[in-house]
């Protein structure tokens, strides 16, 4: 663990841009599952991790031993304290270049979003249905633990990228804004960059003009806006399934 407490570690590891800090028990596994590069991981005393695999949530065996902690100083490593009492720290993947991203699936890109669990539930819902990535343009990051959590730790199944300027690539730009005509009359290429705003305040004036395409997903009024990351699945999902995969 390089010296330094547990708590000082995990602290600093939030600041860390090369690091992850991953919240909870169902985060650490589907992390482990797709590949995350453990530093260390903190358990609460009495806490035992393979005690969850009857009730099929094996842990895939962890590659550190873990450091254990009273409950009064683990409660300071997360808040709010997950259920499962562990905190992993992870390497953060070095970041993958957009343009040589998989063009035989959509590209999801948010733009500024600003609700952690909203954008990891994104990226849990992106990686399930084999997108070729997600591409944060400005607002939080999706790597923060907030967010990891959210995801499930399924952060570390594709490219997540955070980036302040417009993804440089040529795919075909599909703006999902109440402007657009209804997505169920659009064939949708399957390279395609999907483009969400916030719920708030949707997509910029900016953005939206660089679409080829601009669509909405319909709604029986009065209803007039989705969860972000139920736009998203809605979105990915309309298209054409992707081939079979390996189970991750």
């Amino acid at each position: 663990m390089n010296g330094g407490s547990p708590s000082v570690t995990v602290a600093a590891a939030r600041d860390d841009p090369t690091l992850v800090v991953v919240e909870g028990f169902h985060a650490l596994k589907h992390a482990l599952r797709v590949g995350a590069e453990l530093v260390f991981v903190v358990v609460e005393t009495g806490t035992d991790l393979t005690t969850l695999a009857p009730g099929g949530h094996a842990l895939p065996s962890l590659p550190v031993t873990p450091v254990t902690l009273a409950h009064d100083q683990f409660a300071d490593l997360a808040r709010p304290r997950p259920s499962v009492p562990v905190v992993a720290v992870a390497r953060r993947p070095t970041p993958s270049d957009v343009g040589a991203l998989r063009r035989d699936r959509p590209l999801v890109v948010l733009e500024r979003p600003n609700h952690p669990g909203n954008l990891g539930a994104v990226v849990r819902v992106a990686a399930a249905a084999d997108a070729a990535g997600v591409v944060c343009f400005g607002g939080v990051d999706p790597w923060g633990a907030a967010a990891v959590r959210g995801a499930a730790g399924l952060t570390f199944a594709l490219p997540v990228i955070r980036t302040d300027a417009w993804p440089d690539t040529d795919r075909p730009v599909l703006a999902f804004d109440p402007s657009g005509r209804d997505l169920n009359g659009v064939v949708v290429q399957p390279g395609s960059m999907m483009v969400f705003g916030t719920e708030r305040d949707g997509l910029s004036p900016a953005v939206r003009d660089r679409a080829d395409e601009v669509v909405r997903i319909p709604m029986a009024p009065p209803v007039s806006s989705l969860n972000l990351a139920t736009a998203v699945a809605i979105a990915l999902y309309a298209q054409p399934a992707a081939p079979e995969q390996p189970v991750r």
